[in-house]
């Protein structure tokens, strides 16, 4: 699945003291407006997606509705120590996104091609 890194902070460790970072990682998915639903045939879907496309972009330019990006769904949170961070050997920068790899009980972050 693909995720994004949506923010990096530091914190200390409650018990120890010692510094750490929290990386908060949210999946990214294409917006639901984007994906067709139904039977339709291929022309009438283009059709029907200009349209709305063309309706959409009129009404987000006048500033009665948002700009439509994908959807963002929290994913997972890492608290880990400065050490931890270090030997994971991934530099998370807010906005960077991943390829999340969960394969026989590892997790491996890999760059999207």
């Amino acid at each position: 699945m693909r995720v994004r890194v949506f923010r990096v902070s530091s914190y200390n460790d409650p018990d120890t003291g010692r510094p750490g970072k929290v990386i908060e990682l949210v999946e990214v998915r294409p917006s639901p407006s984007s994906t067709t639903r139904g039977v339709l045939a291929a022309e009438e879907v283009l059709v029907a997606q200009q349209i709305f496309h063309s309706l959409l972009t009129q009404l987000q330019g006048m500033g009665l509705m948002p700009i439509q990006r994908d959807r963002v769904i929290p994913k997972m949170v890492l608290y880990l120590t400065e050490e931890e961070y270090e030997r994971l050997g991934v530099r998370f920068e807010v906005n960077d996104e991943y390829e999340l790899v969960l394969e026989d009980g590892k997790l491996s972050f890999k760059r999207p091609p």
